[in-house]
């Protein structure tokens, strides 16, 4: 069997700003920071074979913090999607700007594409294939993906035959575990942040 276990990278501020920053390359913030520091305490019991992790600074710093002198394997195509036009913006400065295409993408984004954005079907093959990849190389073996909310959503997505990507996508630092038996993905486990609901208890 093996087991993929998905990490989403923790808060930034301009996560925590509601800004899009799909391609931008925007580090942790001290709360993400402190996110994955008490994440890296629940993950301590596990065994990971293999370390893999989206080329982009707040994917990196998580797995870094994670994982430490552990050797980490950058892979660009576990990347974030690129929002184009609204990288940067908020939702009031989106809806002053392109406030039709928006609302169509939000509506269905497989069928809408943003102006300059990478387009959503384009992403989740580039995704696709690149996780089973990686599934492909490492048989049997028991392997971490920290990357982002969009790139575990689309993937998630394609195993569940959800028609609503939104309800796909997990929280900052949180941990979703895929396993392949006989050849196939199950969903195991979906966005647990337990780990930070103790800390805010």
């Amino acid at each position: 069997m093996t087991k993929l276990v998905l990490i989403r990278h923790g808060v930034t501020a301009w996560n925590k700003d509601k800004r899009y920053c799909g391609s931008r390359d925007i580090g942790l913030s001290s709360k993400g920071k402190s996110q994955v520091k008490l994440l890296s305490t629940s993950l301590n019991a596990v065994r990971f074979d293999k370390i893999y992790c989206s080329n982009k600074k707040r994917a990196r710093q998580t797995a870094r913090i994670l994982f430490k002198r552990s050797r980490i394997i950058p892979r660009r195509n576990l990347r974030e999607i690129s929002f184009g036009a609204l990288e940067g913006l908020r939702h009031e400065e989106i809806m002053g700007k392109y406030a039709y295409a928006y609302e169509k993408w939000l509506k269905d984004p497989f069928n809408n594409d943003i102006p300059r954005s990478e387009p959503m079907n384009g992403f989740k093959k580039r995704v696709e294939n690149d996780i089973e990849n990686i599934v492909r190389h490492n048989p049997g073996k028991t392997i971490a993906i920290v990357c982002h909310g969009g790139v575990i959503g689309v993937f998630i997505k394609g195993i569940l035959k959800k028609r609503n990507f939104w309800r796909c996508i997990p929280l900052p630092a949180s941990v979703t575990v895929v396993v392949y038996e006989k050849g196939k993905p199950k969903l195991k486990k979906f966005n647990d942040v337990g780990h930070l609901k103790v800390n805010n208890e």
